[in-house]
């Protein structure tokens, strides 16, 4: 840089005496681990008071230009963009040597800050001491500046690193969580065999299945899905989960079960989450069973024929409302060798290359086609069977599969 002013020995030893503790009080603030905002409070005034600058902005890469530091100018620059012939400035310049408005001429000087290669900021000063603008001097600017950036920069990716692992913890415990709802054992009897299988499309779905013993003659089964995923769903998911089980201590009516569980998600659901439900009560000696569709995907009963119906008729979403606007108890009697599938929206919402859906037609095929599979095999070959569907795409929701066969 040229016009470098020559300082006398008594002011170079003054400087030295102003630079050390100026270096002195970025550095104590921070080994004292403040906030940025005070990191960059201190930085202010340790250029004022120390060196002597009144008059500086500081600019700073933080995804976009932003205007981090302002002092000493009658114009607010962090209403201003850094102008383009700033942004490709390499080494310390003066203003009067760069294209720039009249206003960024209230600054002398421009003072680039590097860390690794890359530019992390630019300091602008202006109204210095004349012996403050020797390339030595410009040069601890620098320093300071690029010491207390980079700590800044360091302290921001050790709060990520720390927000990271939190997250990476809390989602360790939402798939314990959700590991622990679903049923360690399920029937395989006289009666019934019922089979289940999960497919999380992340780490924490938001899907469920349930089955549940009232007494030696009756049991109730249960597939949902919670709208959105992550921890929120899990949550949710196992405040349902907790609910429907005690309700079911106190009653097996689904009228009363359906409207308290609704009653519970409506009053603990998180940012507007909702629930679809399908859940079932079967009478092994009756062979009646009572369901209630609560916004879900219709379940595909398969009789022996091949013939099928599709079971619907319930009531709105869970969570929607604080009294259900409608509700209906279907009861039916299953046959033998019927097969009842259950499933969530992530098995039929599968597209092929030409946008058409598998869809639930695309279940009932298969079914009427695989129906004399083992219960296990009819649902690996369903999965495969979407994955064969469209290779290209990934599944993009959870897939939940309940069957039941009654003999």
């Amino acid at each position: 840089m040229a016009d470098i002013t020559v300082p006398s020995i008594q002011q170079e030893l003054n400087l030295k005496k102003l630079e050390l503790s100026a270096l002195l009080e970025i550095t104590q603030a921070i080994n004292d681990n403040l906030p940025e905002p005070a990191l960059y409070k201190i930085y202010r005034f340790t250029l004022l008071a120390q060196l002597q600058i009144s008059r500086l902005v500081l600019f700073v890469h933080d995804e976009s230009w932003e205007c981090k530091v302002c002092f000493g100018t009658e114009q607010d620059f962090t209403k201003h963009e850094i102008p383009e012939s700033i942004l490709g400035i390499k080494e310390i310049m003066r203003t009067s040597k760069l294209d720039v408005d009249k206003k960024w001429r209230a600054f002398e000087i421009v003072i680039p800050i590097f860390h690794n290669g890359k530019v992390l900021a630019f300091v602008m000063i202006g109204k210095t001491q004349p012996y403050h603008t020797n390339m030595e001097a410009l040069s601890f600017v620098q320093t300071v500046s690029n010491i207390m950036l980079v700590a800044i920069e360091n302290h921001k990716m050790a709060r990520q690193r720390l927000a990271q692992e939190s997250i990476r913890r809390e989602i360790e415990i939402a798939r314990e969580v959700q590991a622990m709802l679903f049923p360690k054992s399920l029937p395989n009897d006289k009666d019934v065999a019922i089979y289940a299988s999960y497919i999380p499309h992340s780490s924490i779905g938001g899907d469920y299945y349930d089955f549940i013993e009232i007494d030696s003659d009756n049991f109730v089964f249960c597939v949902a899905d919670v709208s959105g995923k992550g921890v929120p769903a899990s949550l949710l998911m196992s405040n349902f989960q907790a609910g429907l089980r005690t309700i079911l201590r106190q009653t097996s009516d689904l009228n009363t079960v359906v409207a308290e569980l609704n009653n519970l998600i409506y009053r603990n659901a998180i940012a507007e989450k909702f629930i679809t439900m399908f859940l079932a009560l079967y009478n092994r000696k009756t062979r009646e069973m009572c369901y209630v569709n609560a916004g879900h995907n219709a379940p595909i009963l398969l009789y022996e024929d091949n013939t099928h119906r599709l079971l619907n008729e319930g009531c709105t979403m869970l969570g929607v409302f604080d009294v259900l606007p409608f509700m209906s108890v279907t009861r039916i009697t299953v046959p033998q060798n019927a097969v009842l599938l259950c499933y969530t929206d992530g098995l039929t919402e599968v597209f092929d290359e030409e946008e058409a859906e598998f869809g639930v037609e695309g279940c009932i095929k298969f079914l009427q086609r695989n129906r004399f599979l083992s219960s296990k095999m009819l649902h690996l070959q369903l999965l495969r069977e979407i994955n064969l569907y469209n290779e290209e795409a990934a599944l993009n929701d959870d897939i939940t599969l309940l069957s039941c066969r009654f003999k």
